[in-house]
C-alpha cells in the first residue's frame, strides 16, 4: 500500500499505547506515525473491497439466475 505525498498535517492523539504497539508488530511498522498511516490504509482498502462485493451481490441478485444443487448435497 503506497502512500502519496499529497498533504500531510499534525493530528495529536490519546491512544491506548498497548494497542498502538501490538499493531505497530503486526503491521511490522518502523513508527507508531507508520502504524497510524498503515492501519488507515487497512480500513480504506477494506472499504473498498466490501464496497466492491457488495455491488457483485447486487449484480447477482438482479440477474436472477437459477441456482441449482446438481451434486444433491443440500437436500
Amino acid at each position: 500500500m503506497g502512500t502519496t505525498k499529497a498533504m500531510v498535517v499534525h493530528k495529536h492523539f490519546r491512544l491506548d499505547a498497548v494497542k498502538l504497539k501490538r499493531a505497530q508488530k503486526l503491521l511490522d511498522a518502523r513508527t507508531e506515525t507508520e502504524t497510524v498511516e498503515r492501519a488507515i490504509d487497512l480500513a480504506i482498502l477494506e472499504h473498498e473491497r466490501n464496497r466492491i462485493a457488495n455491488q457483485a451481490h447486487d449484480r447477482f441478485v438482479r440477474s436472477k439466475v437459477t441456482v441449482r444443487d446438481m451434486y444433491g448435497v443440500l437436500e
